[in-house]
């Protein structure tokens, strides 16, 4: 399936949002077979989908954070012993002190960062999605659409909208176009849409007939998804949560990490107080289906820690070091047997390149030494028809020589 509308947003990370949107809107057709039709339900399933795909890459990272707890001490010993030696040498000996320090372990510099590198472009392709669902999602993009395409045959419905969405975040300089117009209806809560009828009368057979489904497709326990929760109750409740389950979770992850840091744990522990507080305002003003997304992410995430450091307390640190440094041998001799086996081929082809020529020119010599011998040995014979080109030159030569001695 190929998404062509316009509502469509991501940048370079459109592929994957794309890709996340399918699954969105196969989740939704899925509950839409049994009758329900519920973005929020959706949305909690998608989470617990996406995040199950990235456990492998969660168990490489919580691997590498085991790893770290015995790395860690050595790493900042050599980080104290070339403190402020900025010179070439120092430098130097540095780097590969701290790279003895990495194959000793089995680990590499990137170890700890490409886990996070791929998640991140992940996450904010889910945002994407979930922030745009008429984009992504073909059957709630249907009721928006009839709406749109009446909306656009009215004159002058620019100036409407512009005023309906006076304080919602929705860009509503550009409305060229049915798809559009549908990214600033898909923001649109029970009170816009009352506006839009009263100021549009036109529209109100189109309203009756769409926007009913469109209010319970976004329906979660009484809160209407499109709308930011506010300070009002009970939308309070959706920040609130989130934040809550973000300190859990933060408390799950300095259990797991105490031993790596150790030596700086008021860094941490700050960290676990600030981010959940700033996840928590930021929930207040972006849409609560967001926040249901953040809230999903927390529970599941807080199960999986948990099973997660069960099991890592299991893993016998030494035995884990043992299997990194067996398997980045295994790499290091693979990725060095395929260079020397390349620079084989290749010193094989240039001595075949090389050694052409050379034989060529052997061969050419002797039949210029053969044919110089058989015509000193006939000089005084009779002539006879040369064979080849050599013959020939020879026997010019021979005249050319007679001839200057009479």
């Amino acid at each position: 399936m190929v998404f062509t509308f316009l509502t469509k947003r991501g940048g370079i990370l459109a592929p994957i949002a794309s890709l996340l949107g399918l699954i969105m809107n196969g989740i939704y057709e899925f509950f839409h077979l049994f009758g329900i039709q519920n973005i929020a339900l959706s949305i909690i399933i998608f989470t617990f989908i996406t995040k199950s795909l990235m456990i492998p890459l969660t168990m490489k990272q919580q691997r590498f954070t085991k790893v770290s707890s015995r790395m860690n001490p050595e790493l900042q010993k050599i980080q104290a012993k070339y403190k402020g030696k900025k010179d070439e040498e120092s430098l130097r000996k540095q780097q590969a002190e701290t790279q003895a320090v990495y194959q000793k372990y089995g680990a590499s510099p990137t170890s700890g960062c490409l886990p996070l590198l791929i998640t991140l472009p992940i996450m904010f392709a889910l945002y994407a999605v979930i922030n745009n669902i008429p984009a992504y999602v073909t059957q709630v993009k249907a009721l928006y659409e009839a709406i749109a395409i009446e909306i656009a045959s009215i004159p002058g419905f620019e100036s409407v909208l512009v005023e309906l969405t006076e304080g919602l975040r929705v860009n509503v300089t550009e409305l060229s176009n049915t798809n559009q117009i549908i990214d600033v209806l898909a923001k649109f809560g029970v009170e816009q849409w009352s506006a839009l009828e009263t100021q549009l009368p036109q529209l109100a057979d189109i309203l009756n007939q769409n926007v009913p489904n469109i209010i319970k497709v976004n329906n979660f326990l009484g809160l209407n998804i499109t709308n930011a929760p506010g300070w009002g109750f009970p939308n309070i409740l959706i920040p609130l949560l989130a934040m809550s389950l973000q300190f859990v979770q933060g408390k799950q992850m300095a259990a797991l990490n105490k031993d790596s840091n150790k030596d700086n744990p008021s860094a941490l522990n700050s960290m676990n107080v600030v981010m959940p507080i700033m996840s928590g305002f930021f929930c207040i003003t972006l849409p609560i289906g967001v926040g249901i997304y953040w809230i999903a992410t927390s529970v599941f995430t807080i199960i999986q820690q948990f099973f997660i450091n069960r099991y890592m307390d299991k893993i016998d640190v030494d035995e884990l070091i043992e299997k990194s440094v067996e398997k980045n041998s295994k790499k290091l001799s693979k990725t060095t047997t395929s260079s020397t086996m390349s620079l084989q081929e290749l010193a094989k082809k240039q001595t075949k390149s090389i050694n052409s020529p050379v034989v060529e020119k052997e061969r050419d010599s002797e039949n210029n030494n053969n044919t110089n011998n058989m015509n000193t040995s006939n000089d005084k014979s009779e002539p006879r028809n040369p064979n080849s080109i050599s013959e020939i030159a020879n026997l010019l030569k021979n005249r050319n020589s007679e001839k200057g001695d009479k």
